[in-house]
Order: structure tokens, then sequence, then C-alpha cells
């Protein structure tokens, strides 16, 4: 199997309660693809973070094998969610993908 963890943090242009809609909309679209990406296990987003933390949100998906892994990334449900909910609203991404 393989993870794929993603660490991301939301443009500052946005208010604290744009930012919660914001975050929400991310976790309801990427949650959205489970069951229509072949060879993907399990996808979750966490919204809630401690005042400790750096980054915004975070994912945490898992796939049979690096091809599922790297199907994923361009599958269409998958690119209309990174497009139109997630990358217009981030500023940085962090990304850590390994086998388990």
């Amino acid at each position: 199997m393989v993870k794929h963890v993603i660490l991301w943090t939301l443009k500052d242009e946005y208010s604290a309660e744009e930012k919660e809609k914001i975050k929400a909309d991310i976790k309801a679209g990427l949650e959205g693809l489970q069951g229509q990406i072949p060879g993907m296990i399990d996808i979750k987003v966490n919204t809630s973070r401690l005042e400790s933390s750096n980054a915004d949100l975070m994912l945490d998906s898992t796939f049979e094998d690096e091809q599922s892994l790297k199907n994923y990334a361009v599958h269409p449900a998958h690119v209309a969610v990174a497009d139109g909910k997630v990358r217009p609203f981030t500023a940085s991404r962090v990304c850590l993908d390994f086998e388990v």
C-alpha cells in the first residue's frame, strides 16, 4: 500500500470565517472522491488543528500501490476538485508519499 499525505496552508487574504468555509469545501470535495478512483483505499481530510500547527489542513489518503496514486493524480474527478476547491485557495503545499 501507498500513503499520500499533504499539508496545505491557506492564503492569508481570507478571513477566519472564509477559511473555515474553504476548509469545509476542500474536505467535502476530496472525501467525496471515495469510491470514484480505482485503487483508492481511503481518503480523509483533517481540518481541525491545534494552535501549535503551521498548516491549516491535511489530506491523509491510502492507495493500493504507486500506480494507483499516479492514476489518482490525473483522474478527472480529482483534477476537478484540485483545480476548483484546493489550488485557488492554498498558499503552500507539502507532500509525502510512502509505502506501508
